[in-house]
Order: C-alpha cells, then sequence, then structure tokens
C-alpha cells in the first residue's frame, strides 16, 4: 500500500521535529497477527499488516514490549534488553519489520522497560547472590526493620508489599509491580550505563524513538522513607483500581524523585545524534499533569509524555477537556503531551465511556484536532468493545489477583479482528492464546476498511485533516471553554486560524459562532457543521471546523 499524500506531506514537513503532533499507532503484538500458527501474535505478522497502519495515515507505530521475557507480565519484565523473544521471532524479523514501515513511511517506537527487569535477568540473578557481588547495588536493597518486617510501607501496584525477602543476602528488594519484577537502581552509575547502552543497541537497528515504560519510577528515595497516608477524598482508582490498597498512599517517596531529571537528559543526548524521540508514561494519579510538564519542558527533556487523564474510568466530557488543558497550562506551558483514550492497560473506552459509533467519532475528531500528540491503540479505528472472558481465560496476574472487582487487563488485549470468516478472526490458523469475542467479527478490518460510512474511513479522514492543516498538528491552542456538552477552542499556526467545536453528548447543541469574517468550513466530511446567523447549530455528537487565514 502507498503511503497517504496528507502523511507524506507532513513528515516532510516537521523532519526535524517530526514526533510534534504525530498520531502514533499502538500495536500489542501478542494480539496483532499470528503468522505461524501457535496462536500468538509475533513480529513477522506486524510486518504483513503493515499496510492497515499506513493505511490510515498514521505517523508512527509503538511495539509494546518483544524481548526475551519469562512472560510473567506478557513481557513487562524483560530478561534480556538485547534480543526477541523465540515466541516473537528473530532480530533479523525485527530488522525487516523496521524497514518495511520505513519503506511505509512510518516511524518505529519501541517499549523500553527500564525502571525494573525479570527476576530471571543475568543481572538479578547476579546482585541476588550475595552483597559483594560486581552487580550487588544494581537493584534496590535493603535491611529489614528490627522486627523483620520489609523496611518501609510501600506497596505494591499489582497488590501487598512492593518488598519481597532474599535468604542469600538476608535482604529485601523492591517491586513496584511484581515479585518477578526487581526495581533496578537508578542511584547505581553502571546500571544507568547499561540502559543507556540498551537504547544505543536499538537505535543502531533503526528504530525512532522509544515509549518509556513507567517513567516517573525510574528512581526511588535513598533514604527509603515511608510514603505519607493519602485521604480518602484524595483518592482515585486512574493508576490501580479501588480495590487495591495502593491508591491509599501518597506515593512521595517511591516514585517522581527529583534525579530522575538528569537521568532523562542523559537519555535524550543519546537520542539526539538519531533525530529519535521518546513519549514517556507518567504513572501517577496525583501529579500526572505536572510531571509530564516537569519531563517535558525544554529541548534536553523528554519530547513527549502522557499521564491518564484521558484513560480514566468516567466519561470524558467538555468540562473535563477544558479543566484538563486549564491545568496542563498553569504547570507545563511549554511542555508537550500525548494524548490517548485506550492502551494496553485500561478497558477500551467504546464499553469504558459506553460509546455507540457516533460518538466513537466524535472524540476521534477531537483527539485529532487536541494540541499535543496523539496515540490510537490497535482496534480502536474498528471501534472493538472490551472484552467480557471468563475467569478461566484470563492470562493477566493482576485481573487473578484482583477478581471478579477487578477483572485485569486481558479485555482490552484480545486478538485484533482482520476478517470475519473464522472464528478467530483472521488472526491465527491456531487457538488465540486469549478468545476472540464473537461478536468483534462482524467489526473485521476486512468489513470495515472498504466502507467508506465506516468508524476507519473516519479515522482516516481525522488524521489527514491534521495532516493538512499544521495548526492543528503543531499549532498554539487558546480559547478553550465548555459551553454544556460542547468543547470548542482555537488553534493557529503561521497565518493559519482554526475554531474547532465538538458536541460530546447525543443531544442537539447551538454555539455562538466564532467572530470575524473570512472562515470557512473545512473537512466536511467530519465536522461539517457551518454558522448561520451568528450560530452554529450541532447535532448530537456533531462537530464544526472552521478555518480562515490572515
Amino acid at each position: 500500500m502507498t503511503e497517504p499524500e496528507g502523511a507524506r506531506q507532513m513528515r516532510g514537513r516537521v523532519a526535524d521535529e517530526w514526533w510534534r503532533g504525530a498520531v502514533i499507532y499502538q500495536i500489542y503484538p501478542r494480539s496483532f497477527q499470528d503468522s505461524n500458527g501457535d496462536g500468538i501474535g509475533d513480529l513477522r505478522g506486524i510486518t504483513r499488516r503493515l499496510g492497515h497502519v499506513a493505511g490510515l495515515g498514521v505517523d508512527a507505530i509503538w511495539i509494546s514490549p518483544f524481548f526475551t521475557s519469562p512472560m510473567k507480565d506478557f513481557g513487562y519484565d524483560v530478561s534480556d534488553y538485547r534480543d526477541v523473544d523465540a515466541m516473537f521471532g528473530t532480530l533479523a524479523d525485527f530488522d525487516a519489520l523496521v524497514a518495511e514501515a520505513h519503506r511505509l513511511g512510518l516511524k518505529v517506537m519501541i517499549d523500553l522497560v527500564l525502571s525494573h527487569s525479570s527476576d530471571a535477568h543475568p543481572w538479578f540473578r547476579e546482585s541476588r547472590r550475595d552483597r559483594t557481588n560486581p552487580r550487588a547495588a544494581w537493584y534496590v536493597w535493603a535491611d529489614p526493620k528490627p522486627d523483620g518486617t520489609p523496611p518501609n510501607n510501600w506497596l505494591s501496584i499489582f497488590g501487598g508489599s512492593a518488598w519481597t525477602w532474599e535468604a542469600r543476602r538476608m535482604q529485601y528488594y523492591l517491586h513496584n509491580f511484581l515479585a518477578s519484577q526487581p526495581d533496578l537502581n537508578f542511584h547505581c552509575e553502571a546500571v544507568q550505563e547499561a540502559l543507556l547502552d540498551v537504547a544505543r543497541f536499538w537505535l543502531d537497528r533503526g528504530v525512532d524513538g522509544f515509549r518509556l515504560d513507567t517513567i516517573n519510577f525510574y528512581f526511588a528515595d535513598k533514604l527509603l522513607r515511608d510514603n505519607p497516608a493519602l485521604p480518602p477524598e484524595a483518592r482515585n482508582d486512574t493508576i490501580a483500581p479501588a480495590v487495591n490498597p495502593y491508591n491509599w498512599q501518597e506515593h512521595i517517596h517511591s516514585k517522581n524523585q527529583p534525579e530522575n531529571l538528569g537521568f532523562l537528559r542523559r537519555l535524550r543526548a543519546v537520542m539526539d545524534p538519531y533525530d529519535a524521540a521518546a513519549v514517556g508514561e507518567v504513572g501517577d494519579a496525583q501529579r500526572g499533569l505536572e510531571i509530564m510538564g516537569e519531563y517535558t519542558s525544554g529541548d534536553d527533556l523528554m519530547q513527549m509524555c502522557y499521564a491518564f487523564e484521558f484513560l480514566a474510568k468516567d466519561r470524558l466530557t467538555a468540562a473535563r477537556v477544558a479543566e484538563t488543558f486549564a491545568r496542563l497550562e498553569k504547570a507545563a506551558p511549554d511542555g508537550w503531551a500525548c494524548w490517548a483514550y485506550s492502551n494496553h492497560d485500561v478497558m477500551r473506552h467504546a464499553s469504558r465511556w459506553g460509546l455507540d459509533a457516533a460518538a466513537m467519532r466524535a472524540y476521534a475528531t477531537l483527539l485529532m484536532c487536541l494540541r499535543g500528540s496523539a496515540c490510537i491503540y490497535q482496534g480502536e479505528e474498528l471501534g472493538l468493545s472490551e472484552a467480557e472472558l471468563a475467569l478461566e481465560d484470563l492470562r493477566d496476574p493482576y485481573g487473578i489477583e484482583f477478581w471478579p472487582e477487578f477483572k485485569g487487563r486481558d479485555g482490552c488485549r484480545t486478538p485484533m479482528v482482520w476478517d470475519r470468516d473464522n472464528a478467530s478472526g483472521g488472526f491465527t490458523t491456531g487457538k488465540p492464546w486469549l478468545p476472540v469475542p464473537a461478536e468483534h467479527l462482524g467489526h473485521a478490518a476486512a468489513v470495515l476498511d472498504a466502507d467508506p460510512g465506516a468508524l476507519p474511513a473516519h479515522y482516516r479522514a481525522a488524521i489527514a485533516l491534521r495532516h493538512a492543516h499544521p495548526a492543528l498538528a503543531r499549532g498554539e491552542q487558546h480559547d478553550m471553554d465548555a459551553l454544556g456538552d460542547v468543547i470548542r477552542f482555537r488553534r493557529s499556526l503561521a497565518g493559519e486560524e482554526i475554531f474547532v467545536a465538538v458536541n460530546l453528548s447525543d443531544t442537539d447543541a447551538v454555539i455562538t459562532a466564532p467572530g470575524g469574517d473570512g472562515w470557512r468550513v473545512i473537512a466536511t466530511a467530519i465536522g461539517g457543521a457551518a454558522p448561520a446567523a451568528g450560530e452554529i447549530a450541532l447535532a448530537p455528537w456533531g462537530a464544526a471546523i472552521l478555518a480562515r487565514n490572515d
């Protein structure tokens, strides 16, 4: 498939900052396409399906971890940072994927999990042996309290204490996630050097950037001080489910440490010669936007970060969009966000917010008009809903731990549906690692991609609009406000001004048209409402997108 004209023009305009305003498509490799019939997606499968991704007009792909791993957390527990797990293929398969992506005009970003490794990693196997080996300080080790209990009150996101006892050292080690995911000690210079070498290894293989998992978890407080309690009224389930006591602490010592900025500057210095970019995942329920601002302000830190405001459980209303951007402007006027509604860790937004096809279109339009970059999660463009799985079908340790109050992340990780003619949706010729819901088959790409009235066509049009108007991709954003269920704002760059209004409700709305002359309707396929007698009438889930030039 040839590269869309809009995407090609956009890349030419912003070659020096290709990431700014880019649209990034997330691929979860286990569930994208299986090429060998074992029921698990792989790198060759991704390569086979890149035409679908390029056809949307996106700028880049982000591939979730494919490194060698025991897969206790499905690749987010790495045992070899420099190789491909055999279930996904080989380094040669990865090189072929990069070559094909670049041929199609797609940048390639890979998911680096730097805050922790697998307990099967040779580094940890050596570190846990005793207190005097060469890597003894590579992980976060601490003596017990006099009564033998863990050194502090820190909790794991996956439940229970964040500390596990190691009898060989007579010490505890830190793990913010599973006990099989020990935290690396970034206060150790050798650890930083080893991880920067990992980044160089993949950059030398042609990757264009990184998604940085849990970017604010790299450093822990050197003094290992207790986290304070969080008042009940301040708790929320943005990062962890409500049934998890992790929400009862303010995590001011176990993450978000000031030393992190120094490491991020070192990482940026490694990336810059390659024209590479990074998007960091900021996992914090109270200070996500502020941390995003800290990590992306200036030209020596990360290019982009995303917080969890648009991944929250409650539906994204016009008021909350306006409030989020007001907070962002105050906390990070020079920062750069990357927005997403769905990913591999949260319920798909079609189900989370109870959206029908018209509502999905409205939210897609909004995403492509907001200041910042944007991530689309595989299957979002098909309108896939969250899969309802039985306990016996679950693979996610998080869901198994907290079932049934929290059902884990498997519901958003079920395989992509490419065809509707078989029970696995064209994902595999074998038994898929997670069931393919029967209701997903009607959303198969082969069915929807060719339909000009279906959701993928809307995504293509919205992305093409973003590429066609640099003001939408990279411009300033101002005058944002919420009028009932309507969010409206302006974007501007280089003499072009764009007015955007999106009705985030299933009822009609009327707003005042923007003042001044010269406004014209653009993108009639996705935002066709036009001014009349000084007003704009917005249909349910409708949009108005107007432009004018100086």
